[in-house]
C-alpha cells in the first residue's frame, strides 16, 4: 500500500459526497469507523508502551490505596493480607494488565474524541462546533472521575475489610484487587460522562430541557440506584461519594440544556416574526 492509501486510512476521507442533511454512504461510514478504530487502538498501544517504562510507579500507585486501607484496619484491630500472583505467567499477566488500564485511562480524551468524532459527520455544522466543545469537557471529566474513584477506594476497601469476623484474616489476591481497583476507577470514570452526553442529546434536539427538569425526582434516585449497582464494593460511602457529584452534574447540564432550548425558541420566534420569512399554515 502506497503512503497516499495509508493517510487515506487514517484519514477515512468519504468517497462520496456527504448530502445537505449530513448523510454519508454506508461505504463511508464503514471506512470512516475503520479509521476511528484505528487510531484509537495506535494510542492504546503507544500508551501501553509508554506505561511499561512506569511499571514500577504505576506498582505504587496500585498499591497504595490497599496499603492505606491496611493500616486503617490495624489501628482498628482488623486484619487483611495481600496474596502474591498465582501461576507461571502471573508476573507477565500483572504487567499486561496494569499496563493496559494506565493505557486506557491516560488516553482516554483521545478514544472519547474518537468515539464522537465517528458521530459527528452526520451532524450539521453548528452542532459539529458544539460537539467538539464538550467532546474536550469529556477528557479531562473522565479523568476527574477516575481520581476521585481512586481517592475514594481506601475508605471503600476498609469498610469490606471490616465484615470480615474477628480471628479471620482476608486474604486478596493480587488479580483479583487488581480487578476490583480497574472497575471502579472506569465506573467511577463513566459515571462523569453521562451529564456530558446529556448536553450532547439536547444539542441535536433528542432530549429537551423540560424533560430533565420533568424528571429530576427520578434521575436524582437513578443516581443513586446506578452508584449502587455499578460500584465494585457497594458500600454507602463509595456510592454517596459517585451519586453526589453526578446529581450537581445533571443539575449543571438541565441548566445548560434550559438555556439553549430558550435560546433556540426565541430564534425560532424571531424567524416566525420576521415578515421576510414565509409562514406556514
Amino acid at each position: 500500500m502506497s503512503i497516499a492509501g495509508v493517510v487515506a486510512v487514517f484519514r477515512g476521507t468519504p468517497k462520496h459526497p456527504i448530502g445537505d442533511d449530513g448523510r454519508m454512504a454506508l461505504s463511508d461510514h464503514l471506512r470512516e469507523l475503520r479509521a476511528r478504530v484505528i487510531k484509537a487502538s495506535l494510542a492504546l498501544v503507544v500508551g501501553f508502551v509508554v506505561s511499561l517504562f512506569f511499571f514500577e510507579q504505576l506498582f505504587d500507585l496500585v498499591m497504595d490505596p490497599y496499603l492505606k486501607a491496611v493500616k486503617m484496619m490495624d489501628q482498628e484491630g482488623g486484619a487483611a493480607s495481600l496474596s502474591s500472583v498465582n501461576g507461571a505467567a502471573g508476573g507477565f499477566m500483572l504487567y499486561l494488565k496494569l499496563c493496559g488500564l494506565a493505557a486506557l485511562i491516560g488516553t482516554a480524551p483521545i478514544w472519547l474524541y474518537q468515539i464522537w468524532a465517528f458521530l459527528m459527520p452526520g451532524l450539521h455544522a453548528h452542532e459539529q462546533k458544539m460537539s467538539r466543545i464538550f467532546v474536550a469537557v469529556a477528557g479531562p471529566l473522565f479523568l476527574v472521575g477516575v481520581v476521585l474513584g481512586y481517592v475514594t477506594l481506601p475508605k471503600g476497601l476498609e469498610i469490606l475489610f471490616a465484615f470480615v469476623p474477628d480471628g479471620l484474616t482476608n486474604i486478596v489476591e493480587f488479580s483479583e484487587y487488581l480487578s476490583f481497583l480497574s472497575r471502579t476507577l472506569l465506573v467511577f470514570g463513566i459515571a462523569f460522562e453521562i451529564p456530558v452526553f446529556v448536553i450532547l442529546l439536547n444539542r441535536i434536539g433528542v432530549l429537551p430541557g423540560a424533560a430533565l427538569g420533568k424528571y429530576r425526582a427520578w434521575i436524582i434516585v437513578g443516581s443513586f440506584v446506578f452508584a449502587a449497582v455499578a460500584t465494585p464494593s457497594g458500600d454507602p460511602f463509595t456510592m454517596t461519594i459517585m451519586a453526589g457529584p453526578m446529581v450537581v452534574l445533571f443539575g449543571i447540564s438541565e441548566v445548560i440544556a434550559r438555556a439553549h432550548d430558550r435560546r433556540k425558541a426565541g430564534k425560532r420566534k424571531d424567524m416566525i416574526g420576521d415578515p421576510d420569512v414565509p409562514s406556514v399554515i
